[in-house]
C-alpha cells in the first residue's frame, strides 16, 4: 500500500479508500438493522483491506443502512480504533438537523469521534448556499471541529466546476471529495485549486461512474493491457501529487486482488502506462467531433446536460462503451441534483441555444444521434 498526506488535514491516508455504498441489501429498510449477510460481506472486506494497509473507511448516512453496518463490523472485529481513518458524510439543512444527523451517525458507526466528515452534495449554487448560510449546517460542523467531535470538515460534490471552485475558494473546507478518472477530467481545475488551498483530495467512484472499468469493452481493454481498466484508471488517477485517495467499492476478496496490480504508481507516468494513455487518446481519431465538449452550453435553456450527453456519445463512438454510456443517459430525469438533466429529445433539441457552438459543430445533430443511440424507455408494468 502507498500512502499520501491528506493536505492540511494532515492525515496519511491510504491512496485506496474502502467505500461502504455497495454492499448487499444496503438499501432496505429500517436503516439501522442491517442483515447478518450484509454484516458478514463488511468483516471480510473490511478484514482483508486492514491486512493489506488500507486506512480508510468512507461511508454516508445517505447509504442507507452502511453506517450501523460499519458499526457492528468494527465493533465484531475487535479493530483499535486508532488503527484506521473513518469518513462519514451528511447533508443536513439546518443547524438542528444538523446536531440530530451527527449523534445518530457516531451511534451507529459506534464511535466517539469522526476523523473526516463532508458535507454530502453540494451539487448546486442552491445547495452551497443552504448549507454555508450564517448559521446553518456548516457552521455547525465547524463547531463539532473545535470540540474535537470531528476532526477535519470537508465537502463531496458532483456539481459543475464552477460551483466546485466557488465553494473550495470559500476557505470553509479542509478536504473535497469529487470526480476526476481518464474518461471525465473537466475537475482537473478543481483539483489544482483545492491544491493551492492544501486541501485533501477524494476521487469518488472511479471504477463505476469513471466508466464501469470492470465492465469495459474490448476496445479499451485491449488498449490498457496487460492492466486492466481499473488498475490504469488509478496509476492514470494517482499521477497527480494532488490526488490523495480514491474510493473502491470493493465488496468481494477478488476484488482486493485487482487492486493491487495498481501498485507501484509514479508521479509522472512511467513510460508503459503513457504509451497506454496515447493508445487511448488516440481512439478519439474514431470519431473527431467528439472530442468537443459543450461545455459552452452549461445551463442551456434546453434544460439538456450538454456536455454529459456529449460524454456519452464519445464513449460510444470513440471507445465502445455502450454499456456505461446507456447506463448514464438513462439516468437523466431520475436523480435530481445528483445527476440533473433532460433527454436529448427533438422537443428539447429544438430549445437548444444553437449559437453557442463552435462553427462547425452541428450540436442538434450530435444531440439527436445520441438520444437515438442510447435512450430506451422505462417498461411500464401490467397492474
Amino acid at each position: 500500500m502507498e500512502y499520501r498526506r491528506f493536505g492540511k488535514t494532515e492525515k496519511s491516508l491510504s491512496v485506496i479508500t474502502l467505500g461502504g455504498m455497495r454492499y448487499v441489501d444496503g438499501w432496505s429498510k429500517p436503516r439501522d438493522e442491517p442483515h447478518r449477510a450484509m454484516i458478514d460481506q463488511a468483516k471480510r472486506c473490511l478484514a482483508r483491506a486492514l491486512e493489506l494497509g488500507i486506512n480508510h473507511i468512507e461511508t454516508a448516512y445517505g447509504y442507507g443502512k452502511s453506517e450501523y453496518c460499519y458499526g457492528v463490523a468494527l465493533r465484531e472485529l475487535a479493530v483499535p480504533r486508532q488503527s484506521y481513518f473513518l469518513m462519514t458524510k451528511g447533508d443536513p439543512d439546518s443547524a438542528e438537523a444538523t446536531h440530530r444527523m451527527i449523534e445518530e451517525q457516531l451511534k451507529g458507526l459506534g464511535v466517539d469521534r469522526i476523523d473526516l466528515y463532508g458535507y454530502h452534495g453540494l451539487n448546486s449554487a442552491a445547495r452551497r448556499d443552504v448549507a454555508l448560510k450564517k448559521g446553518g449546517p456548516v457552521e455547525t460542523l465547524l463547531r463539532y471541529r473545535e470540540q474535537g467531535v470531528i476532526g477535519s470538515v470537508g465537502f463531496s460534490s458532483h456539481a459543475p466546476l464552477n460551483v466546485l471552485c466557488s465553494t473550495i475558494e470559500s476557505g470553509l473546507f479542509d478536504f473535497v471529495n469529487l470526480h476526476y478518472y481518464y474518461f471525465f477530467q473537466r475537475n482537473l481545475a478543481a483539483i489544482q485549486l483545492a491544491e493551492a488551498r492544501d486541501m485533501g483530495v477524494f476521487i469518488i467512484s472511479p471504477n463505476d461512474k469513471g466508466g464501469q472499468l470492470w465492465n469495459a469493452s474490448r476496445t479499451v481493454q485491449e488498449a490498457i493491457s496487460p492492466l486492466t481498466p481499473i488498475q490504469w484508471n488509478a496509476r492514470f488517477c494517482l499521477r497527480l501529487p494532488a490526488v490523495h485517495t480514491l474510493s473502491f467499492g470493493m465488496t468481494e476478496l477478488e476484488h482486493f486482488e485487482e487492486m493491487r496490480g495498481t501498485f507501484p504508481t509514479s508521479i509522472p507516468l512511467r513510460e508503459q502506462d503513457l504509451l497506454t494513455q496515447g493508445r487511448l487518446d488516440a481512439l478519439l481519431a474514431r470519431d473527431p467531433i467528439s472530442a468537443y465538449e459543450g461545455y459552452e452550453f452549461e445551463g442551456d435553456p434546453s434544460g439538456i446536460n450538454i456536455p454529459e450527453v456529449l460524454r456519452f456519445r464519445r464513449m460510444l463512438k470513440c471507445y465502445d462503451m455502450e454499456s456505461f454510456a446507456r447506463y448514464r443517459y438513462n439516468m437523466f430525469e431520475e436523480k435530481g441534483h445528483w445527476f440533473p438533466g433532460h433527454f436529448a429529445t427533438p422537443e428539447r433539441v429544438a430549445q437548444v441555444n444553437q449559437a453557442r457552438a463552435p462553427q462547425g459543430v452541428p450540436i442538434a445533430e450530435l444531440l439527436n444521434e445520441a438520444h437515438g443511440a442510447l435512450y430506451r424507455p422505462k417498461a411500464v408494468s401490467a397492474e
